[in-house]
């Protein structure tokens, strides 16, 4: 079977620690349930990733270098 997370086209997926989420939250002034979602059974999703977790999404970007987007991973 084939590993999609692996695949060169699929962004960075990392499951990001309390301290970080909090940052973020307060920084945008919005609670965890208002990120957007993320299925946990998602083949891109962290394997480690359980529902509640917040995923940190690292794409390339033409204009920024990286594009930092956060998911909340829900069932």
């Amino acid at each position: 079977m084939v590993d999609v997370s692996q695949h060169e086209l699929v962004p960075d997926h990392t499951v990001v620690d309390d301290e970080e989420i909090e940052d973020v939250l307060e920084e945008y002034d919005i609670k965890k349930t208002d990120l957007p979602k993320l299925q946990r059974l998602d083949p891109a999703a962290p394997d480690e990733a359980s529902v509640g977790d917040v995923v940190r999404v690292t794409r390339d970007s033409r204009t920024t270098d990286q594009a930092v987007v956060y998911r909340l991973v829900v069932e």
